[in-house]
């Protein structure tokens, strides 16, 4: 069942209108989420609204809006007066420009919605809104209120119906500028460039998201299962890494990560091994077979076993 519209109202591109609903594009309802208990009862924490001076509990009809001038002196605003400033926007999505999606910058990106024709009518005004922006291979850029704020929203072309974005305001986005000042100019030499380059091929492909597994939620619920079997939780052993202070040793390594530990021990090479085809790099040591490892600390310390970090 499809989860319910968060917005309906129309979508109009001069004088063609349709009438749209807008949906959640994202869930995240199917993550572990936990409840805050009471340790003593295993009771659930109930958080209630107070007068912060009173300490008495207020009812919510009688709660309102307040912007603070300075401490302790507020101007309230009624319900009533948002309503009157209300904006067009809030009730249609008005096309102002298209612009190139590479011209957005990433940082303004807030999160995504599908939209899609609302009721049986207006179908035919949709497409050719839908069609337009396809052909044209832009972005249309438009308004939007949603939550009592009006947002910025970017619409874009997927499959039958549109993937709107929500962007951000500029004086929402921080300048990068009093993050990136003190970093220092390094000269990168073309050796460390060409080694880092061949890691990037080694590891070159496409985005496919279902390959990617979110570890942290299965330990959860493998953490949850096996409490709900009584079975005892045991701390589990942390693998500790030693820091590689050469950056060219480093991305040398990484290429040569493949070969067995008894070749690299035995012949340390001064010059980068190529890597065979098809070879991919490694971020963990490759353990060799038991006899091997003995005869290679034997000549020498395994100094490749060392973890990366680069």
């Amino acid at each position: 069942m499809a989860p319910r519209a968060n917005w309906k109202g129309f979508l109009r591109l001069s004088l063609v209108t349709c009438p749209v609903a807008l949906y959640p594009a994202t869930s995240e309802s199917e993550k572990i989420s936990f409840n805050q208990l009471n340790k003593q009862t295993g009771h659930r924490i109930r958080y209630v609204k107070v007068d912060a001076d009173t300490g008495e509990e207020v009812s919510n009809e009688d709660i309102v809006k307040g912007y603070e001038l300075e401490k302790g002196q507020y101007i309230e605003v009624s319900k009533e007066e948002l309503e009157e400033i209300a904006l067009e926007s809030t009730r249609t999505i008005e096309i102002d420009e298209f612009v190139d999606k590479a011209d957005i910058d990433p940082r303004y990106l807030i999160r995504p919605y599908y939209l899609r024709p609302d009721g049986k009518v207006g179908h035919d005004a949709f497409a050719v809104i839908r069609e337009t922006i396809r052909e044209m291979n832009k972005v249309a850029i438009g308004r939007i209120v949603l939550t009592n704020r009006e947002h910025i929203i970017a619409l874009e072309p997927m499959d039958k119906g549109l993937v709107g974005t929500l962007l951000r305001y500029p004086y929402e986005v921080r300048s990068e500028q009093e993050y990136f000042d003190e970093i220092q100019d390094v000269k990168i030499t073309k050796d460390m460039l060409d080694l880092a380059r061949h890691i990037v091929e080694q590891k070159a492909g496409t985005f496919a998201p279902e390959k990617f597994e979110d570890h942290y939620e299965t330990a959860l619920i493998d953490l949850i299962n096996q409490k709900r079997s009584g079975k005892t939780i045991r701390p589990k052993d942390r693998p500790k890494g030693e820091n590689v202070v050469d950056l060219m040793e480093a991305l040398r390594r990484s290429i040569g990560q493949k070969a067995p530990p008894t070749e690299v021990a035995a012949k340390p090479a001064k010059k980068p091994k190529k890597a065979a085809a098809g070879q991919k790099e490694m971020l963990m040591p490759i353990a060799g077979k038991k006899t091997a490892g003995k005869e290679a600390s034997a000549k020498k310390p395994p100094s490749g076993r060392q973890r990366k970090s680069a």
